[in-house]
This record gives structure tokens, sequence and C-alpha cells, in this order.
């Protein structure tokens, strides 16, 4: 896998999020994203070496690093 590889996974879960879910209404709002994804992410990273899921990592990572993006665009001025 590429960098490439990577940000165009993360514009996917971007791009399929925006079309989901309203834009964030309020910092508070776009950082409790966040944080969920951070959590679910931390809930696999924590676990026994052995019980991980690389694919479930990935996917989490994907999901925090889109919303970032998302945070960026919908409160820090993309949008407004």
């Amino acid at each position: 896998m590429t960098k490439e590889d990577v940000l165009c996974m993360v514009k996917e879960e971007y791009e399929w999020a925006s079309i989901h879910f309203p834009p964030f209404n309020s910092p508070h709002e776009g950082y409790a994203v966040i944080l969920e994804e951070v959590r679910e992410l931390e809930r696999e990273v924590f676990k026994h070496p052995s019980e991980r899921d690389i694919k479930h990592m990935r996917a989490e990572a994907r999901q925090i690093a889109a919303m970032a993006v998302r945070f960026i665009y919908d409160i820090c001025g993309g949008e407004k």
C-alpha cells in the first residue's frame, strides 16, 4: 500500500461521510466524533498483539483521518 493509496482511502471515507451525514454543527460535535473514532482505535490497539485485527485498525485510523479533514473543512473555514 502506498501513501497515495492511503490518501485515496481517506478521501473516499470523507466523501462517504459527507453524503451520509450533515456537516459538523460545532467544534464540540466534531471533536466528539473524532474522539469516538480514536477510542474505537484505542480498543483495538490495546488488545493483546495476537488478538489485534490490522484491518479493523486500518479502518478506524482511516475514519479518524477523514473526520479530521471534515473538522478542518466544516469548522475551520472550508465551507463557512
